[in-house]
Protein backbone atom coordinates (compact mmCIF):
# COMPACT_ATOMS: atom_id res chain seq x y z
CA UNK A 1 0.00 0.00 0.00
CA UNK A 2 1.40 3.50 -0.97
CA UNK A 3 1.43 6.43 1.26
CA UNK A 4 0.69 9.58 -0.82
CA UNK A 5 0.38 12.92 0.66
CA UNK A 6 -2.39 15.42 0.09
CA UNK A 7 1.35 17.82 0.11
CA UNK A 8 4.66 16.41 0.59
CA UNK A 9 6.48 17.99 3.49
CA UNK A 10 8.66 20.36 2.34
CA UNK A 11 11.60 20.03 5.03
CA UNK A 12 11.61 16.42 3.85
CA UNK A 13 12.62 16.75 0.32
CA UNK A 14 16.53 17.11 1.08
CA UNK A 15 16.71 14.03 3.07
CA UNK A 16 15.40 11.68 -0.26
CA UNK A 17 17.98 10.06 -2.28
CA UNK A 18 18.46 11.80 -5.96
CA UNK A 19 16.70 10.57 -8.83
CA UNK A 20 18.75 11.05 -12.40
CA UNK A 21 17.77 10.13 -15.78
CA UNK A 22 20.11 7.44 -17.00
CA UNK A 23 19.27 6.51 -20.31
CA UNK A 24 20.52 8.14 -23.97
CA UNK A 25 20.75 11.59 -24.62
CA UNK A 26 20.81 13.69 -27.81
CA UNK A 27 21.25 17.07 -28.32
CA UNK A 28 19.32 18.38 -31.77
CA UNK A 29 21.11 21.51 -33.27
CA UNK A 30 20.19 21.13 -36.76
CA UNK A 31 16.64 20.50 -38.56
CA UNK A 32 17.66 16.79 -40.36
CA UNK A 33 18.54 16.00 -36.81
CA UNK A 34 15.22 17.26 -35.28
CA UNK A 35 13.79 15.32 -38.23
CA UNK A 36 15.17 12.00 -37.27
CA UNK A 37 14.04 12.19 -33.55
CA UNK A 38 10.62 13.33 -34.45
CA UNK A 39 9.97 9.78 -36.43
CA UNK A 40 11.40 8.31 -33.43
CA UNK A 41 9.37 9.84 -31.01
CA UNK A 42 5.97 9.43 -33.40
CA UNK A 43 6.74 5.69 -32.80
CA UNK A 44 6.45 6.31 -28.81
CA UNK A 45 3.79 4.87 -26.79
CA UNK A 46 4.26 7.82 -24.40
CA UNK A 47 6.39 10.95 -23.91
CA UNK A 48 7.24 13.35 -21.24
CA UNK A 49 7.48 16.94 -22.45
CA UNK A 50 9.09 20.05 -20.82
CA UNK A 51 10.81 23.17 -21.57
CA UNK A 52 14.07 25.57 -20.23
CA UNK A 53 14.42 29.28 -21.19
CA UNK A 54 17.09 31.09 -20.52
CA UNK A 55 16.31 33.21 -16.76
CA UNK A 56 15.27 36.54 -16.57
CA UNK A 57 17.28 38.95 -13.93
CA UNK A 58 15.95 42.49 -15.14
CA UNK A 59 12.13 43.84 -14.85
CA UNK A 60 10.77 43.37 -18.61
CA UNK A 61 13.27 41.22 -20.20
CA UNK A 62 11.75 38.19 -21.78
CA UNK A 63 13.18 35.57 -23.92
CA UNK A 64 12.16 32.77 -26.63
CA UNK A 65 11.83 28.77 -25.02
CA UNK A 66 15.86 27.73 -25.30
CA UNK A 67 15.26 24.24 -25.11
CA UNK A 68 12.57 21.52 -25.54
CA UNK A 69 12.82 18.26 -23.97
CA UNK A 70 11.04 15.33 -25.29
CA UNK A 71 11.62 11.95 -23.51
CA UNK A 72 10.56 8.02 -24.37
CA UNK A 73 11.47 5.24 -21.92
CA UNK A 74 15.68 5.04 -22.45
CA UNK A 75 16.12 8.20 -24.57
CA UNK A 76 15.98 11.79 -24.38
CA UNK A 77 15.76 14.49 -27.18
CA UNK A 78 16.91 18.51 -26.39
CA UNK A 79 15.92 20.42 -29.22
CA UNK A 80 17.94 23.60 -29.07
CA UNK A 81 15.41 25.93 -30.18
CA UNK A 82 17.80 29.00 -29.99
CA UNK A 83 19.53 26.94 -32.49
CA UNK A 84 17.10 25.69 -35.21
CA UNK A 85 13.44 27.17 -34.09
CA UNK A 86 10.51 25.22 -34.53
CA UNK A 87 11.16 23.37 -37.78
CA UNK A 88 8.20 21.74 -39.36
CA UNK A 89 8.95 18.37 -37.76
CA UNK A 90 8.88 19.64 -34.71
CA UNK A 91 5.45 21.55 -35.06
CA UNK A 92 4.18 17.86 -36.24
CA UNK A 93 4.98 16.31 -32.84
CA UNK A 94 3.57 19.23 -31.31
CA UNK A 95 0.34 18.64 -32.99
CA UNK A 96 0.45 15.21 -32.95
CA UNK A 97 -2.82 14.00 -31.52
CA UNK A 98 -1.73 10.07 -31.72
CA UNK A 99 0.93 9.72 -29.02
CA UNK A 100 -0.32 11.17 -25.38
CA UNK A 101 2.47 13.44 -24.38
CA UNK A 102 2.99 14.36 -20.11
CA UNK A 103 4.16 17.19 -19.07
CA UNK A 104 3.98 19.82 -16.02
CA UNK A 105 2.78 23.64 -16.01
CA UNK A 106 1.90 22.94 -20.09
CA UNK A 107 -0.01 26.42 -19.40
CA UNK A 108 3.12 28.04 -19.28
CA UNK A 109 5.14 26.02 -22.12
CA UNK A 110 2.84 25.66 -24.59
CA UNK A 111 1.86 29.63 -25.02
CA UNK A 112 5.39 29.85 -24.88
CA UNK A 113 6.41 27.59 -27.41
CA UNK A 114 3.44 29.13 -30.11
CA UNK A 115 5.02 32.59 -29.34
CA UNK A 116 7.62 31.07 -31.85
CA UNK A 117 5.38 29.58 -34.52
CA UNK A 118 1.67 28.95 -34.21
CA UNK A 119 0.59 25.17 -34.45
CA UNK A 120 -2.48 23.38 -33.31
CA UNK A 121 -2.45 21.40 -29.97
CA UNK A 122 -2.24 17.89 -29.40
CA UNK A 123 -2.69 15.49 -26.86
CA UNK A 124 -1.19 16.13 -23.92
CA UNK A 125 -1.97 15.57 -20.22
CA UNK A 126 -1.33 18.12 -17.67
CA UNK A 127 0.20 16.50 -14.09
CA UNK A 128 -0.73 19.06 -12.33
CA UNK A 129 -4.48 18.17 -12.93
CA UNK A 130 -4.25 14.58 -13.24
CA UNK A 131 -2.83 14.19 -9.90
CA UNK A 132 -6.15 15.88 -8.63
CA UNK A 133 -8.18 12.81 -8.50
CA UNK A 134 -5.94 11.30 -6.04
CA UNK A 135 -6.22 14.47 -3.22
CA UNK A 136 -2.47 15.74 -4.14
CA UNK A 137 -2.30 19.49 -3.58
CA UNK A 138 1.15 19.45 -4.88
CA UNK A 139 2.04 21.42 -7.97
CA UNK A 140 6.06 21.30 -8.47
CA UNK A 141 7.77 18.32 -10.23
CA UNK A 142 9.93 18.20 -7.62
CA UNK A 143 6.79 17.71 -4.83
CA UNK A 144 5.08 15.49 -6.80
CA UNK A 145 7.83 13.13 -7.71
CA UNK A 146 8.94 12.71 -4.09
CA UNK A 147 5.60 12.26 -2.96
CA UNK A 148 5.42 9.07 -5.41
CA UNK A 149 8.73 7.59 -5.55
CA UNK A 150 10.10 9.10 -2.07
CA UNK A 151 13.24 10.62 -4.41
CA UNK A 152 14.56 13.90 -5.02
CA UNK A 153 14.65 16.01 -8.50
CA UNK A 154 18.04 18.64 -8.13
CA UNK A 155 16.84 21.92 -9.19
CA UNK A 156 20.64 23.24 -9.34
CA UNK A 157 20.80 23.49 -12.88
CA UNK A 158 17.54 25.76 -13.31
CA UNK A 159 18.76 28.85 -13.52
CA UNK A 160 21.65 28.16 -15.87
CA UNK A 161 21.96 29.67 -19.32
CA UNK A 162 20.10 27.34 -21.55
CA UNK A 163 21.07 29.68 -24.45
CA UNK A 164 25.28 29.07 -23.82
CA UNK A 165 27.26 28.03 -26.89
CA UNK A 166 27.52 24.18 -25.29
CA UNK A 167 25.35 22.86 -22.52
CA UNK A 168 27.08 21.09 -19.72
CA UNK A 169 26.84 17.62 -18.82
CA UNK A 170 24.70 18.78 -15.77
CA UNK A 171 22.41 20.81 -17.99
CA UNK A 172 22.04 17.77 -20.34
CA UNK A 173 21.09 15.55 -17.31
CA UNK A 174 18.97 17.96 -15.49
CA UNK A 175 16.75 19.04 -18.24
CA UNK A 176 16.36 14.89 -19.52
CA UNK A 177 15.61 14.23 -16.08
CA UNK A 178 12.63 16.66 -15.79
CA UNK A 179 11.25 15.19 -19.03
CA UNK A 180 11.87 11.17 -17.99
CA UNK A 181 10.04 12.37 -14.30
CA UNK A 182 6.89 13.30 -15.94
CA UNK A 183 6.38 9.80 -17.98
CA UNK A 184 7.46 7.77 -14.41
CA UNK A 185 4.65 9.87 -12.38
CA UNK A 186 2.29 9.35 -15.00
CA UNK A 187 2.74 5.99 -15.60
CA UNK A 188 2.77 5.08 -11.45
CA UNK A 189 0.13 7.56 -10.86
CA UNK A 190 -2.11 5.04 -13.46
CA UNK A 191 -1.09 1.79 -11.95
CA UNK A 192 -2.15 3.62 -8.53
CA UNK A 193 -5.88 4.49 -9.82
CA UNK A 194 -6.35 1.14 -11.42
CA UNK A 195 -5.17 -0.97 -8.81
CA UNK A 196 -6.25 1.56 -5.80
CA UNK A 197 -3.26 0.66 -3.38
CA UNK A 198 -2.75 3.59 -1.88
CA UNK A 199 -3.51 5.74 1.02
CA UNK A 200 -4.18 9.27 1.74
CA UNK A 201 -2.52 11.71 4.13
CA UNK A 202 -3.97 14.58 4.90
CA UNK A 203 -0.55 17.37 5.57
CA UNK A 204 -0.08 17.74 9.07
Amino acid sequence: MRTLYSKFPKERIAELPQAVFEGRIEVVDSVSVAERAVEYLLRQPLLGFDTETRPTFRKGEHHAVALLQVCAADICFLFRLNRIGLPECVLRLLSDRTITKVGLSLCDDLPRLAESASFQRGTFVELQDYVKQFGIEDMSLQKLYANVFGQKISKRQQLTNWEADVLTEQQKRYAATDAWACIRLYEELQTLAETRRFRLVAEE
